[in-house]
Order: C-alpha cells, then sequence, then structure tokens
C-alpha cells in the first residue's frame, strides 16, 4: 500500500529530484526504473510477463508448482507458487537470491509469513530473521526484484511507487535509503555498475514434476500463451 500517493502531474518532478540526489550506478540504476511504467500488465503482457518470472526463477534453480500462496507459502522451502503476479515471483527469487544456504529450505524463508500466506502458523514457526535485520532484508529483496523487472522491461516503476520507494522524497531521504540499499546489492554482487541484476551463473537442470513454464508455451486462462521470450537483462 502506496503511504503517501504521488498525484500523475507531480511524478516526473518528484523522480527528477531523487534522480538529482543520486550518483554513479545507484543513479544509472534509479533512471532504469523511472523509464519504465507505472502501470501494471493486465491481459495478455501480464500472462507474458508472469511467464518469463517464472523462467527466469528457473534459471536460479527455483521449481514452481500450481496454486496461489493463499493455498501455504510463496516459497514452501522447494518451490514457488505459480499463480502470483509477476513482480511478486521476482521479489520472490530476489528473496531467494539473499537467503542463506540453509534459510532457502525453510518456508518463506525464514522470514515469516508474507501478506498472501496461507499456512501462516508454520510459517511462523519457521521464521528465523526478526527485526531490524529483517527489515534490511525486505528493502534489499524489494529493491532486487524492481530491478529484475526494470531488466526484463516490466513496469518497476509501479511496483517502486507500490513499495514507498519514493517516500520522503522532498526531503532527500526516498534517495538516501535508495543509495543505500542499492549499495548493499552492488557489494553482495547481486546488480553491476550499470544497475542490472546479475543472471546464475550456470543452467540448472530440469526438475521431474514441477511446472515447466520457459520451455514450452503454457495454457493460462483457457488459452495458449506463448513461451517466453529470452531473458538477458536490457
Amino acid at each position: 500500500m502506496i503511504l503517501t500517493p504521488i498525484p500523475a502531474p507531480l511524478l516526473p518532478v518528484a523522480l527528477a529530484a531523487v534522480e538529482a540526489e543520486l550518483s554513479g550506478p545507484a543513479r544509472i540504476a534509479f533512471t532504469r526504473i523511472a523509464a519504465s511504467s507505472p502501470e501494471r500488465a493486465t491481459d495478455a503482457l501480464f500472462d507474458a510477463h508472469r511467464l518469463e518470472a517464472l523462467a527466469l526463477a528457473r534459471r536460479f534453480g527455483m521449481s514452481a508448482i500450481p496454486g496461489a500462496p493463499s493455498d501455504g507459502f510463496h516459497w514452501d522451502g522447494r518451490a514457488l507458487r505459480a499463480d502470483s503476479e509477476p513482480y511478486v515471483l521476482l521479489h520472490e527469487l530476489a528473496h531467494f537470491q539473499l537467503a542463506a544456504p540453509e534459510r532457502r529450505a525453510l518456508p518463506e524463508f525464514g522470514l515469516g509469513p508474507g501478506p498472501e500466506t496461507g499456512r501462516r502458523e508454520e510459517a511462523e514457526a519457521a521464521q528465523r530473521v526478526f527485526g531490524l535485520e529483517r527489515e534490511a532484508e525486505e528493502a534489499a529483496a524489494s529493491l532486487l526484484g524492481i530491478l529484475w523487472e526494470a531488466a526484463l522491461g516490466h513496469p518497476a516503476l509501479a511496483s517502486f511507487l507500490d513499495q514507498n520507494w519514493l517516500e520522503g522524497w522532498q526531503r532527500g531521504a526516498a534517495a538516501a535509503h535508495f543509495s543505500a540499499v542499492f549499495d548493499r546489492l552492488r557489494a553482495a554482487r547481486l546488480v553491476d555498475d550499470e544497475g542490472r541484476p546479475l543472471p546464475p551463473s550456470a543452467e540448472p537442470a530440469p526438475r521431474r514434476g514441477e511446472v515447466n513454464m520457459d520451455s514450452e508455451a503454457a495454457v493460462i486462462g483457457g488459452r495458449l500463451a506463448a513461451p517466453a521470450p529470452g531473458l538477458e537483462p536490457t
């Protein structure tokens, strides 16, 4: 939920103000986000973006199973719930990249229940990260997921606004927060000097029984959707 909505006529002013306070790679990354659409994809474009997000997650070794997070978890320690919005899938991919190996085997990466988690008590029981540490990881996952959206040509700016990255733009807080979180991602070698997320170093082998969304066309909503296109960041 957006804490302080920015009227559409004021959005270019806010974006320009934040950009002016950034420098170096952080500024380049910000301009990639600002150049994307502030409107969510719908219909066939939404379906294509979801396929792209699932295919990218697959490249990192994340399986996907049918159903929504409300049926269990966003991530159950083995697989994603495939029936999620594209930006949610990319956010979960970002959590996968950020989580320590032992936490990748836990529901919701040991961070506790998310907003759509169905099996909340189990997610709470598996939680290993709390307080400020959890907030810092959520911020990093938020920005990394948004940068993946920008790299794939998805509406990254829509997520940037929804996730309150422009909060405090008039007093410099937005630029300072963006720069600090981006620098953390860069130090962890999760993004390059131009703000592009780094792809996996090796393609994982297919796993039996998972939802295969990247190598073949998939049926969505009773119709045939095209295979996901190439996923090299732009």
